[in-house]
């Protein structure tokens, strides 16, 4: 509510609007995502890397993904880090506005799917603050969470190599961001499936 409040007669910028107007259908497509970040506060911290796949249909989409690492050089300046990782990666480098930008564009109305999701959204809608845009309205889903319920426990965490390991799936031993999206669609369908979801 009172984010509706603060955001009368806002003046958007047109991807904004664009990205909007998509909630008006039902999605239909899912999008598993990795993000590699500074840390945990939504205030101070950055997003570095996003990575996603698109889902459809319970199949993976290869053809459908989206990577960028994010040009954060004000960020790493002023607190002292090395930009070597950013150099010397292949994926395709953007400045913060508009890899945020791409990423909206990209994700449209699907439902996200992430491990620790919430912290992934509030990087995102904090970015998009500096934007003048909105919050995030996809709905999400967070790989954890569905791992709990099939599990049938709360009271215990899961890291995301103790759920690739429930369902034999190789760890990655080195943080590659496209390939933890990757391995997020897979143990989404895998749960989907072992929880009956439709």
């Amino acid at each position: 509510m009172i984010d509706w409040i603060k955001n009368i007669n806002k003046d958007y910028p047109e991807f904004w609007k664009n990205y909007l107007s998509k909630f008006e259908n039902q999605p239909q497509r899912y999008v598993a995502l990795s993000i590699d970040y500074s840390g945990a506060n939504p205030q101070k911290d950055v997003v570095f890397a996003i990575a996603a796949v698109g889902i459809e249909n319970d199949k993976i989409n290869i053809g459908d993904f989206f990577e960028v690492v994010l040009l954060q050089y004000v960020y790493l300046h002023e607190n002292g880090l090395s930009n070597e990782s950013i150099i010397e990666s292949k994926l395709p480098k953007l400045g913060e506005r508009e890899a945020i930008q791409a990423f909206i564009e990209y994700i449209g109305n699907a439902v996200l799917v992430g491990y620790k999701i919430n912290l992934t959204i509030d990087l995102i809608n904090a970015a998009l603050e500096k934007m003048n845009c909105g919050r995030l309205k996809n709905d999400a889903i967070d790989i954890e969470i569905m791992h709990k319920k099939f599990k049938d426990t709360s009271d215990k965490s899961y890291s995301l190599a103790d759920i690739c390991e429930d369902f034999k799936l190789p760890i990655i031993e080195e943080i590659v961001i496209p390939d933890l999206a990757y391995t997020v669609s897979l143990l989404f369908l895998k749960l989907k499936s072992r929880l009956g979801l439709k």
